[in-house]
């Protein structure tokens, strides 16, 4: 689903907008002053909806799976960084 914002409230609440584009695959139009001008949303809504991962991305997601890293989530990388 697509939520038309404006620029302000894009810039002033970016990492809440990241968050809800990653966590609940929302989409954003960005207005400004009135006029649509771009789209926020995830890496991967993008590579399911527009284009194919290029193979450098590819290459870093198996390499992640491979060392177990796929699923890691922010609190566990807190942890790790806090030993």
């Amino acid at each position: 689903m697509s939520r038309r914002i404006d620029a302000h409230m894009a810039r002033t609440q970016f990492g809440q907008v990241i968050d809800r584009a990653v966590e609940n695959n929302e989409r954003f139009i960005v207005d400004r002053r009135g006029e649509p001008v771009v789209v926020i949303l995830s890496v991967q809504d993008y590579l399911a909806s527009v284009q194919s991962a290029p193979d450098w991305l590819r290459e870093a997601w198996a390499g992640a799976k491979k060392r177990d890293l796929e699923k890691l989530t922010m609190d566990d990388n807190q942890n790790k960084h806090n030993l």
